[in-house]
């Protein structure tokens, strides 16, 4: 059988890391699109980064940016992919508010620009579109694909526009186009500034004695968490059916932020009270208190379910935060934990 070829935005961050890795796995070719930088950026992929000079490696990386079109047509001229995963995307909703025009140009019109180079490029290829949780904002819970958006964010408002092109190039070119609303989703790989890797830091930090609080927003928020690798194996299944479907990957349970600090600090022994601050400045102009996906029917179509639950996670995520911080004072190499 032919080996299969994947083009992954975004491959640098937890999602990318764990998709390229997947796929791998599984025989594909991988090319990334990574963005240029002074410093390095790819750590998450030191596990399975190959030396170009070798004649049969898998993994690729070029430079490029969802703000570039022209960059983009050119990528799967070059490349011309079976699949596209389009995890690139200005990610974090409170940063949203700060840079909203950035945000909306590379996590909404990106995400045009892509679906444009894939329609121009004519190639039979399958286009996976990250999208979010954050669609459905202030909308009740539990939220399915049935439920009404009512993005609250910057962030939100510009995945909403992705999540329509993604239709709309399905529905007027007969593209294989899916949307993935993926609930939040965590792990060692977690960009520090996202809370619960902020939380799992701040626990291996204070208990290793040099860290003291740990300043946090609003205590109330219920978030539906699963971990990460999972997730990943949910967004290949939705390009291997027959039939493009745009679908809804959660656990199914909620917690809120305390009972998540709570949880994280009880695996180093410490009670979470007599360190957690509230800082009001981490508010969000317009929150969203209760995101709780209903996974039944990904279940349905993929066979796909979330094994881990919120506070197996937080384990995980503490476990690993704590050889990392182990690691630092040691004045070992530090890794990206698994």
């Amino acid at each position: 059988m032919a080996t299969k070829t994947a083009l992954i935005t975004g491959i640098t961050g937890q999602d990318g890391s764990y998709l390229a890795e997947l796929l791998l796995g599984k025989g594909y070719e991988v090319h990334g699109v990574i963005r240029r930088s002074s410093s390095f950026n790819t750590e998450r992929l030191d596990g399975i980064y190959e030396d170009p000079h070798v004649a049969s490696r898998r993994l690729y990386l070029h430079y490029g940016d969802l703000s570039d079109a022209s960059a983009l047509v050119n990528l799967l001229r070059d490349i011309q992919p079976d699949e596209v995963y389009n995890l690139g995307a200005q990610s974090h909703v409170k940063v949203s508010f700060e840079t909203p025009e950035y945000t909306g140009d590379v996590s909404g019109l990106g995400a045009m620009r892509l679906l444009e180079a894939v329609r121009a490029s004519r190639l039979d290829t399958r286009v996976y579109q990250a999208s979010t949780s954050e669609l459905f904002g202030s909308a009740s819970p539990p939220q399915s694909e049935q439920t009404p958006f009512h993005p609250r964010s910057p962030y939100g408002v510009a995945k909403l526009y992705a999540f329509w092109a993604t239709v709309n190039y399905r529905e007027a070119y007969d593209m294989f186009a899916v949307n993935g609303i993926l609930f939040n989703h965590e792990s060692p790989r977690r960009g520090e500034t996202f809370v619960t890797r902020k939380i799992t830091r701040a626990v291996a930090r204070i208990k290793a004695g040099i860290q003291d609080r740990l300043y946090l927003g609003n205590l109330e928020s219920t978030r539906d968490w699963g971990y990460a690798p999972e997730y990943v194996e949910g967004m290949w299944r939705m390009l291997q059916v027959d039939r493009p479907d745009d679908l809804v990957l959660a656990t199914g349970v909620g917690a809120t932020v305390e009972q998540f600090a709570e949880a994280a600090f009880r695996v180093a022994g410490l009670d979470h009270r007599e360190y957690v601050e509230v800082d009001p400045s981490y508010y969000r102009p317009a929150e969203v208190n209760y995101l709780l996906g209903d996974p039944s029917r990904a279940e349905e179509v993929l066979g796909w379910k979330a094994e881990t639950r919120w506070d197996e996670l937080g384990r995980i995520m503490v476990e690993a935060d704590m050889r990392l911080v182990e690691d630092q004072l040691a004045g070992r190499q530090v890794r990206v934990d698994r």
